[in-house]
């Protein structure tokens, strides 16, 4: 990265939403055990999704999925020594054997958190179970290597880590990968139904070998780049033949489904397609019909229901700030801007986010503040004064051209 890429990077919000951000940030940092730079998604356990539902889940524990967002939102505000304390706690979560890998750790990088219900407690107005412990810490979540590898990707274009930093782990990392992402898996929401071959799990697949090669390519490292590349390739066409649905005209949730799905909008920041590509405007248009309540964004189709968990949830805080950055990068900037503020209008009295806002009740629900939906505020208050789009910050170079 050049002096003037990293100035754009670092340049200051525009005196509008300079303070949205501000706020967020302090909460991200709020959220940061300080001894390992571990990064918790909610402070809380077992705030429902849906008042007096089941789906209540501890979120006192660090996900790899949110590596990537975490460091661009404070890389590009300045946040160095931020950026880089959670870079450290994310190289030691992931330095074990690439096979053991979890999708979520403890603040201390502990890996056993088993999930137990406490009986006795009623729960946040009736909402039961009260669970310890989150037993999705098991489960295979493709995606999560796409994140970490894209993590690793921009800390050495933003000058978190020497070019030799944790090669020959990466490079163990895609070996891995590269027997396994044809399985299907659980998916970045972490179904509790058998697994299923997710769209988006694939496309973070080809993240993960696309970046492994640009990593190589970038900074004279040296590993097998034209095997990474070919795998990638093969990901790709697979992801467009399987997972988009010309009925539709649209991607799915999952190989050969008619639902959609609240990741599919960030398909175009990972440079997988070209944001004009027919494929990517039409995910985009059939989400906004499909999936919009009260102009927020649900996570999961209305016509899916999930077996053993009935969704009953708000819409997601964080999918809305997804379709933020969707509109901005395929040209629809005053429509993404009314919805960000919309969606700013959702903060409480102190400026704090919860993990979905329900849309009936008209409050947030879900536990809080959830880490998640401030990242998604920073980045998208970040991309709407921003001239470059950020795909290209994510994905290095020009989308892929299929």
């Amino acid at each position: 990265m050049n002096a003037d890429q990293l100035k754009a990077l670092q340049a200051p919000l525009k005196q509008k939403y300079r303070e949205q951000p501000g706020a967020a940030l302090i909460t991200l940092k709020a959220l940061t055990f300080r001894p390992t730079g571990g990064i918790v998604a909610a402070p809380t356990t077992s705030l429902p999704e849906k008042l007096g539902g089941s789906r209540n889940w501890d979120y006192r524990f660090c996900w790899l999925r949110d590596a990537t967002f975490t460091l661009i939102a404070f890389m590009n505000n300045g946040y160095r020594s931020e950026a880089r304390e959670w870079y450290n706690w994310l190289r030691r979560s992931v330095a074990g054997s690439p096979s053991e890998m979890q999708i979520m750790y403890s603040i201390t990088g502990e890996n056993r958190l088993t999930e137990w219900e406490i009986g006795w407690l009623p729960g946040y107005e009736g909402a039961r179970p009260v669970r310890i412990g989150n037993g999705a810490h098991g489960q295979i979540q493709i995606d999560v290597y796409g994140e970490v590898m894209d993590a690793l990707y921009q800390a050495q274009r933003g000058g978190l880590a020497g070019s030799e930093d944790a090669w020959n782990l990466l490079q163990g990392f895609l070996g891995h990968l590269a027997t396994i992402w044809r399985e299907p898996d659980r998916g970045i929401w972490e179904s509790r139904r058998p697994p299923r071959h997710f769209t988006f799990s694939k496309v973070m697949a080809w993240v993960a070998f696309d970046r492994g090669a640009k990593i190589a390519g970038e900074f004279g490292l040296k590993g097998p780049v034209e095997r990474w590349s070919a795998v990638a390739r093969e990901i790709h066409d697979d992801v467009c033949s399987n997972g988009f649905d010309e009925e539709l005209g649209s991607f799915v949730q999952s190989y050969g489904s008619k639902w959609l799905d609240g990741s599919l909008l960030l398909i175009p920041t990972t440079g997988f397609l070209p944001l004009d590509d027919r494929r990517i405007l039409g995910t985009v248009r059939a989400i906004e019909d499909r999936l919009l309540r009260d102009g927020f964004v649900m996570r999961h189709d209305p016509a899916e229901t999930e077996t053993g968990l009935a969704h009953g949830e708000g819409a997601f805080i964080a999918c809305s700030f997804w379709l933020v950055d969707a509109l901005i990068m395929t040209g629809r900037a005053d429509e993404a801007q009314r919805l960000f503020e919309r969606l700013l209008k959702l903060r409480n009295d102190v400026g704090l986010l919860s993990e979905e806002y329900d849309v009936a009740a008209r409050r947030l629900v879900g536990n809080f503040p959830q880490a998640f939906s401030h990242i998604a505020l920073v980045n998208s208050a970040y991309n709407l004064v921003r001239s470059s789009k950020p795909a290209e910050q994510r994905a290095g170079e020009a989308a892929v051209k299929t």
